[in-house]
Order: structure tokens, then C-alpha cells, then sequence
């Protein structure tokens, strides 16, 4: 581990993280811990902290540092749950070191999900959330994701009960989209 690097995830979660009131302190902790440069190609590692979308890999994206920290707070993780991390290597790193039992999903069918899952989180946008995420979510089951059909998007919350699953838009995000999940085309006047 760089030291470079341990100033620059400081230097992360001091600027971009608790400025955006990011206030759980177990992931502001584990964000200064989890080297995010560790999920990078080696030719953008220097990326690693910056304040952008970073690719991964093709149509796979890292969200902004304010963008992951805030999309977790939301999913309220806790040590000991089952976690999902769909196209979601950064995140399923801090969710592991903040105590959760992480499933990383980030092969060529994301939409089919296995079990039951107490956060599912994915990094990138998608137009809309696929049925088979929130049916994939326990009762009290988070879902964490960014839907996109435009220029901006917007970061969902999705909660699961008995009854079935509730969305609450929380913040502004403009992630690239998924590869696979644009919106489809219709006719429109």
C-alpha cells in the first residue's frame, strides 16, 4: 500500500465524503481503510480518489466517491448482513470491511440475482431498477442504485416488505449506464 495512496483515501473522505454528509462513522472508517486503487486497472489507479465515474472495465463504472458513500449510508449496512454488489467491486470491498457477508455479482447476466439479500448495492446506472433486484431483497431488504433515462439521475432507495418493494429518490447522480441497461426506445411524440 502506497502511502500516496492512504493520504489520498484521507484526503477522500475528508473532502468529498463528509462534506456531503456522509456522518456513519464505521464507513467513513472503512473508506479510509479499502484501496480503492486495488479495483482499477493499473493504468488508472492515479484515478482512484478523483472526484469522477471511473471504468473499470468495459461499460462498468466505480461512482464518485460522494456518490458510493452516500448510496451506502442510505442502505444503513450492518455488520453481519448479506450483502449483493451487483457491477460493484469498490463498494462490496467497504461493505465487507464495514462487517457484511458480500456476493459479488459482475458477470454477463446481472439481472438474476440468487437469493436474499439484506443490501444489494450497483455502482453503475441503469434506466430502471430490474424487477428480479428488489425480489431479491429480504424482508427489510435495501436496494442502492442509480436510475438514469436522461441527462441526470437520480440515486433510489428501494425498501422491501411484506407487501412488496417502495422507492425514495435521494440525491442527483450522472453515472454512465450499465452496458445492457439503457432505456429502451419507444415512440414518443
Amino acid at each position: 500500500m502506497s502511502a500516496d495512496y492512504a493520504a489520498q483515501r484521507t484526503t477522500m473522505v475528508e473532502s468529498q465524503v463528509r462534506t456531503a454528509d456522509v456522518t456513519d462513522l464505521a464507513l467513513q472508517d472503512a473508506m479510509r481503510r479499502v484501496a480503492r486503487e486495488a479495483v482499477l486497472p493499473a493504468a488508472k489507479r492515479y484515478l482512484a480518489y478523483a472526484d469522477i465515474e471511473i471504468e473499470y472495465a468495459p461499460g462498468r463504472w466505480l461512482l464518485r466517491p460522494r456518490d458510493v458513500a452516500k448510496l451506502l449510508q442510505a442502505v444503513r449496512p450492518r455488520a453481519g448482513e448479506r450483502a449483493l454488489a451487483i457491477a460493484a467491486p469498490y463498494a462490496a470491498a467497504v461493505l465487507e470491511a464495514v462487517g457484511l457477508i458480500v456476493e459479488r455479482l459482475d458477470g454477463a447476466d446481472l439481472t438474476s440475482p440468487a437469493g436474499a439479500f439484506d443490501v444489494i448495492i450497483c455502482e453503475g446506472a441503469v434506466a430502471r431498477a430490474p424487477a428480479a433486484w428488489t425480489r431479491a431483497l429480504a424482508p427489510g431488504g435495501r436496494l442502492g442504485v442509480v436510475e438514469r433515462d436522461g441527462p441526470v439521475g437520480r440515486a433510489m432507495l428501494y425498501l422491501r416488505s411484506g407487501q412488496g418493494a417502495g422507492a425514495l429518490a435521494m440525491f442527483d447522480s450522472t453515472p454512465p449506464l450499465l452496458a445492457g441497461f439503457a432505456a429502451e426506445a419507444g415512440f414518443a411524440f
